[in-house]
């Protein structure tokens, strides 16, 4: 099942996803994770064993609602998406970088990139399960653990839009320099990866490419249960 879902990863047109990210600041992919592998991943948040710590979100003032870090060894499904995109994720952040004239370049594979954060003393795993129920929410923040951060994350939906839930879009809010915010509200569906900035992008300007800080959240959930999986490429301390 694990090398299936790498298989798919593989085959998304990852230059569209780039051109996406470009123009939007986000990109939609078909779906990749079965209903039955969310079925699966969503069983998970039941059992304690698989996760290192659970975050009430209303105890931080994050919003409403709970996540759960995974541990190690991670779940093939998780293992295998997050290693299989990364090099294509690792290109893309590569080329903002240069465009940025940042100094930072990501190696090809996640192995490396792992070794990185543990020189840096980050060694914690950070993908996640996120429940919400009618209600929950999460306000608008950045994901980041250390001072190695991934540029750009991945989010899938577990549960049916409108069949199991209503409401609980995804939010990105991005600030421009001299100008005000821009928001997006995404109705994602059960499955498809959702890629965006983990906390700016380059954005093409008069003079040239210029940093937009990004945050992102979940809106209010209106009605069901909202569960989703989140990929974030750097390790926590």
């Amino acid at each position: 099942m694990a090398s299936d879902v790498a298989r798919r990863s593989a085959a998304l047109d990852w230059r569209a996803i780039e051109e996406s990210l470009e123009e939007r600041g986000y990109a939609r992919t078909e779906r990749v994770l079965t209903p039955a592998e969310c079925d699966s991943l969503a069983a998970l948040y039941r059992d304690e064993s698989r996760f290192r710590s659970r975050v009430d979100m209303a105890r931080h003032r994050f919003g409403l609602g709970e996540y759960k870090y995974f541990a190690r060894p991670l779940p093939p499904l998780v293992a295998e998406l997050r290693s299989s995109a990364f090099p294509h994720l690792a290109a893309i952040a590569n080329r903002w970088a240069e465009r940025l004239g940042q100094d930072a370049r990501y190696p090809a594979s996640l192995k490396s990139f792992v070794e990185l954060c543990a020189r840096h003393g980050q060694s914690k795993p950070t993908p996640l399960l996120l429940f919400y129920q009618a209600g929950g929410f999460n306000c608008m923040h950045q994901d980041l653990y250390g001072e190695i951060a991934f540029p750009l994350q991945i989010t899938s939906v577990l549960s049916r839009r409108d069949v199991d839930y209503t409401g609980g879009e995804f939010l990105l809010l991005e600030q421009r320099p001299r100008a005000q915010s821009r928001g997006e509200a995404i109705a994602a569906e059960q499955g498809e990866l959702l890629i965006f900035p983990t906390r700016h992008r380059p954005v093409v300007g008069a003079r040239g490419p210029y940093r937009v800080a990004v945050r992102h959240g979940v809106s209010r959930v209106r009605s069901g249960t909202r569960m989703s999986l989140g990929i974030i490429f750097h390790d926590a301390r």
